[in-house]
């Protein structure tokens, strides 16, 4: 397992810091789009995160989508490339 890189690390504490006691796991998938569009060269452009959270509960699909955004800042579409996203609550399928 490689050690995350310092986008990586900085996406891991905006979400720790925005949604306290949520459960995520951020995949860094850039080496599957090496050469395609978007791939910035760093290793760090294209990622996947799932996150449960109970403060989710209530949100439609857009509205966790839109807090997730937030809270990473300008990561998404200025230094992250792409990022496939499932927010759920605790027991959602």
């Amino acid at each position: 397992m490689t050690t995350p890189g310092p986008v990586q690390q900085e996406m891991e504490s905006l979400l720790r810091a925005a949604f306290p006691d949520a459960i995520f796991a951020l995949s860094n998938d850039s080496a599957s789009h090496h050469g395609h569009m978007g791939d910035d060269g760093s290793g760090e452009s294209h990622f996947s995160l799932n996150i449960e959270w109970v403060g989710f509960a209530g949100m439609n699909r857009v509205a966790r989508q839109r807090a997730v955004n937030k809270a990473l800042g300008d990561l998404p579409g200025q230094r992250v490339h792409a990022l496939a996203l499932r927010a759920t609550v605790p027991g959602e399928g």
